[in-house]
């Protein structure tokens, strides 16, 4: 091989290697330096760096002193049943005349329509003929007695006329009471014309009766002839869940809203709890007395009670802001627009979404709704890579009071 082959395969092998290092220099000076959006972690602490504008997936709220639970039951007004009558007739006839008509208002005693009746005519007929029968007797009696005195008629005599007046006044007593239940007393001709009165003062709400038409006391009608309430005290029907009895006690106010008038409140007290359990719906029947002076309430209007329940006045704090790690409980605050300190609580009473928090924040703080476990997986990561790098350098590793 001629002297010079060596050296130019020397030179050439130079020359790639020069190129070679040319190019990766190249390579190194084109590539731009990587931002650093990593969050950094100092303690209990999570900072994430000013470049970064958003934090997708993190929420907070401000936190406030004092919380309560209220329970809400869907409620039904209906009628006070201690102030309402459903007008029947006690006997039958044909109806002649309706003398009234709903949203009349009455008096107790006033007539609300007129029939003719053969039973009613009945009973006037034996109410005169008692009161001819007392008449009688009592003329026979004080003859008998007169009689007796003179020493003309026995002893026996005289206490039958005793006995037949007696009869005949006790049956005089019956047939004018029965009259006068009826609001009848009085009628001194069998016209057989019977009036059909309301038995309270009230408000004629509803009616079910017509000119001609035939009634029956034995085939009473499905609706009553005409309903008669005080319409300014009302009942509210509720259904109280099984483990809230205990709140409804007799003489507790409740809260009442409806749809009909955002915005206003009613109240009602608990006048009435049921003896027993729905087996199905596992619900208890709750009355409420309402008062109505002004009217505005309607029969079956819809309703929402509303009944606090329990109350606490520590912080309180949304229950998803509150997580367990190692038998403790933690919130991460907000301190900084991008920094987020985890922070230890004790917390107190437990309330559906609310938690009290007695110890470790203060009113206005923001606590994280959203994200907590995001951030605590962040300590946790940053935790175990310092643990990793001690057991290297065989020293304690950095941010231990994160581990939890």
């Amino acid at each position: 091989m001629p002297p010079s082959a060596p050296s130019a395969a020397a030179r050439l092998a130079a020359l790639s290697l020069a190129a070679l290092a040319l190019t990766l220099a190249a390579c190194g000076k084109g590539e731009a330096p990587k931002a650093d959006d990593e969050p950094k972690v100092s303690g209990a602490t999570v900072t994430f760096p000013a470049s970064v504008k958003a934090l997708p997936g993190i929420a907070g709220e401000a936190v406030k002193r004092g919380g309560e639970r209220v329970v809400s039951l869907p409620g039904r007004l209906v009628w006070d049943e201690d102030r309402t009558v459903r007008v029947a007739s006690p006997f039958a006839g044909r109806v002649t005349g309706i003398l009234v008509q709903p949203g009349t208002t009455v008096k107790a005693g006033e007539a609300l329509a007129t029939l003719t009746s053969p039973d009613f005519g009945a009973a006037q007929a034996d109410a005169r003929k008692a009161a001819a029968d007392h008449a009688v007797a009592a003329k026979a009696l004080t003859r008998q007695r007169e009689l007796y005195e003179a020493g003309i008629v026995a002893q026996k005599e005289l206490e039958q006329s005793q006995a037949d007046a007696a009869r005949a006044a006790a049956d005089l007593q019956r047939t004018q009471a029965a009259l006068r239940q009826y609001g009848q007393a009085g009628a001194d001709v069998v016209n057989q014309r019977f009036a059909l009165r309301s038995p309270i003062a009230g408000l004629v709400v509803e009616r079910n009766i017509n000119p001609g038409m035939e009634l029956r006391p034995d085939q009473p009608p499905a609706a009553p002839l005409f309903l008669v309430t005080d319409p300014t005290a009302l009942w509210a029907q509720l259904d109280a869940a099984e483990a809230d009895i205990g709140l409804f006690q007799p003489g507790v106010d409740v809260k009442l809203v409806s749809a009909a008038y955002p915005g206003e409140t009613f109240t009602g007290k608990v006048v009435k709890v049921a003896d027993y359990v729905d087996p199905t719906a596992r619900s208890v029947k709750v009355r409420l007395a309402v008062p109505n002076p002004d009217r505005r309430l309607k029969a079956e209007m819809f309703v929402t009670a509303k009944l606090r329940a329990a109350s606490f006045d520590g912080i309180a704090v949304p229950a998803k802001a509150v997580f367990l790690a190692d038998n403790r409980n933690y919130v991460f605050v907000r301190t900084a627009p991008n920094i987020f300190e985890r922070r230890q609580i004790r917390v107190g009473l437990s309330l559906p979404g609310i938690t009290e928090v007695r110890e470790g924040l203060k009113d206005g703080e923001v606590v994280v709704t959203e994200g907590n476990l995001y951030l605590q997986d962040i300590l946790r990561d940053a935790t175990a890579v310092n643990a990793a790098r001690a057991a290297e350098q065989g020293r304690p590793a950095a941010g231990s009071d994160a581990k939890h």
